[in-house]
């Protein structure tokens, strides 16, 4: 693969708008997207520093999903709504089993 070249090409979700209770999960998907990436950077040795330092695996975001900045959980929000609406493009449905 020529990285050089490389153009990301998402799918185009600007027509896919979810359901209340699709955004409403949102919210439970971005935290637990957030608590992957922090089990997987604990489990390499990374700690909770007040800036992050690569050479001594320190990063602020090593905390509870609920003490993020509002920013860091947005990013983790897209992730989540982006991944939701994929979902919905490509055909499937997700529903709650009550």
């Amino acid at each position: 693969m020529n990285r050089i070249n490389y153009t990301p090409q998402p799918i185009d979700t600007s027509d896919i708008a979810l359901s209340p209770e699709l955004l409403e999960l949102t919210e439970r998907i971005a935290e637990n997207v957030h608590d992957v990436w922090a089990a997987s950077r604990i489990a390499d040795g990374w700690t909770y520093g007040s800036v992050r330092n690569d050479e001594l695996k320190q990063h602020p975001c090593l905390v509870p999903y609920n003490e993020l900045p509002e920013s860091e959980k947005e990013y983790d929000r897209k992730t989540a709504m982006e991944t939701l609406k994929v979902i919905e493009k490509l055909g499937f449905r997700i529903f709650k089993m009550r």
